[in-house]
């Protein structure tokens, strides 16, 4: 009886050990299973950037960093297509032009709220149009460059913004002005919550509010940039994110490692040498950004030697731009001999650029009564860009290509925000910069960047020209596309002779991310909405 209980109870205890043994297992195998649901549920998205943010307020500053964040907290009245410059309705569904192109109206979204609770309506655009048209090119810069100025200069294109009734904005116009739904389609000029920027004032840009996709939670500078979803998005099933962090990591490798670790899921400014690299890797795979730039010397043409333009010229002949896209680029950028990039209509390619002559430069220089050259600054970049992924190798570079004619050319550099705000006022001899365009148009280029209007904005280098004026009004005021492509290759051939820049590159844009990323479409313009980006 005893050694049969006892054999019972050993079956038991074998029984008990294989369930247990079995229940482990299923744990384990759970376990494993939640994993990959996690895994395929990521719905935090952390974004590797080169530089931080000067301010989110879209309205206040120039600077892609913090235009390529603001675009995912607020919506303007009309936006960009997925992967190109046309319009299509945002917070405006509908729009009509007058015959004579100087009104235009707007029907709005209905039912949409700020992320403060507050209504957007008819009056909250008024707010913001009458706040940028109050100001000055300190304090909303874009908007002087895209509208002729601001409300008491002769030159502002826009008479008056003013409410037809709760979801109905009109705008009246001075002149014409062609690229005007392309112009309020720009992250600057998106809509953000009068209730917000009464509350906040000077600190709007630490607190900003808008109706974007993605919440504002927190920022702690030059570290990093946390948004959460809009529950509320007036886009029925987006954002697809719960989170979208920006994270800023200066140098391009350490951000390739940061990527290669899995600390970040997607990177911009990929080295171009590092190509190859990711394309090999089954895990992540690179997007290409459509080119629609332009990285450039200014030559700030109010400072020194700098005021004559055969100093201007010379040093655009001292510059080997094949050089500097060998050294750096890796094959992702062509020579730039315009201040916009060929896939903009009107760009002149009869246009023959500076050829690398050191012996035509020191002529010029001599002409000019510098025989022996003369010692100015070259300010470089701190931050990666698009355009031009090492500014400090870049400026070196040109620093010994300058050398050779006998003009010692020290390199300076500040903290980005700095950078910006000294460069826009003119303090710069010479200094590295570039543009990614806005909206697809020329105008965004030569008005925005070189036209005398745009002086203190975003014409860093003061160049001032009546003939060019002239022509890139009239421009802007007529609406035949071919007249204007024909004055926009006239006005090109006056800034070549001018030469305030130096031109050096159009680069392809690179970025590398996680495989399972979906929905992510690098656009022209620079600045991603993520409102449908998510993970597979």
């Amino acid at each position: 009886m005893k050694k049969k209980w006892l054999l019972a109870m050993l079956v038991f205890l074998l029984a008990l050990s294989t369930a247990l043994a079995g229940c482990g297992k299923s744990e384990e195998t759970s376990g494993e299973k939640n994993n990959d649901q996690e895994k395929s549920a990521q719905s935090t998205l952390v974004y590797g950037r080169g530089g931080d943010s000067v301010s989110l307020d879209p309205a206040v500053v120039t600077d892609g960093e913090s235009l390529k964040v603001t675009k995912n907290i607020f919506d303007t009245l009309l936006d960009y297509n997925d992967g190109d410059t046309s319009i299509q309705p945002a917070l405006a569904t509908e729009w009509e032009i007058s015959p004579d192109g100087l009104t235009y109206t707007f029907k709005l979204r209905q039912g949409v709220k700020f992320h403060d609770g507050t209504d957007f309506n008819a009056e909250a655009v008024v707010f913001n149009f009458e706040r940028w048209a109050n100001g000055n090119a300190d304090t909303f810069p874009y908007y002087g460059s895209m509208f002729g100025g601001y409300k008491n200069d002769e030159s502002h294109v826009i008479k008056e913004v003013k409410a037809v009734d709760e979801y109905t904005v009109q705008f009246v116009l001075k002149r014409p002005q062609a690229p005007f739904l392309k112009n309020i389609a720009m992250t600057p000029f998106a809509i953000a919550s009068p209730a917000a920027i009464e509350k906040y004032g000077d600190k709007f840009g630490e607190n900003p509010v808008g109706t974007g996709p993605f919440v504002f939670k927190e920022w702690k500078r030059n570290e990093r940039i946390v948004l959460e979803k809009n529950e509320n998005y007036w886009l029925e099933g987006y954002p697809k994110l719960k989170q979208l962090i920006f994270v800023s990591i200066p140098d391009n490798s350490a951000r390739l490692n940061a990527l290669l670790k899995g600390e970040i899921d997607l990177m911009e400014d990929l080295n171009p040498a590092d190509l190859k690299q990711i394309e090999g890797n089954k895990d992540f795979k690179i997007f290409k950004r459509p080119s629609m730039n332009v990285g450039y010397v200014g030559l700030t043409a109010t400072r020194g030697p700098l005021k004559n333009k055969l100093v201007r010229q010379a040093l655009n002949h001292a510059v080997d731009k094949q050089a500097i896209i060998d050294a750096f680029y890796a094959g992702q950028a062509e020579p730039a001999k315009n201040p916009l990039p060929p896939s903009i209509p009107g760009y002149n390619d009869e246009i023959q650029d500076y050829p690398f002559d050191l012996e035509k430069a020191k002529q010029l220089l001599a002409e000019a009564g510098y025989p022996n050259g003369f010692e100015m600054e070259l300010w470089a970049m701190p931050v990666p860009r698009p355009y031009m992924p090492d500014g400090q190798k870049v400026a070196e570079a040109i620093q010994a290509n300058f050398e050779k004619i006998g003009v010692k050319a020290k390199i300076v550099t500040y903290e980005w925000a700095t950078y910006l705000d000294k460069a826009a006022k003119g303090e710069a001899d010479a200094f590295l910069l570039g543009w990614t365009g806005d909206n697809g148009d020329a105008d965004n280029f030569l008005y925005a960047l070189l036209d005398k209007d745009s002086i203190g904005s975003n014409n860093y280098t003061y160049y001032s020209n009546d003939e060019l004026h002239k022509i890139l009004v009239e421009a802007q005021t007529i609406s035949d596309e071919n007249k204007r492509i024909e004055l926009y290759k006239k006005a090109q051939e006056i800034i070549k002779e001018d030469a305030p820049w130096i031109p050096l590159v159009h680069s392809t844009p690179l970025l590398a991310g996680k495989a399972n990323i979906e929905g992510f479409n690098p656009h022209p313009t620079g600045s991603d909405k993520f409102t449908k980006v998510e993970f597979k």
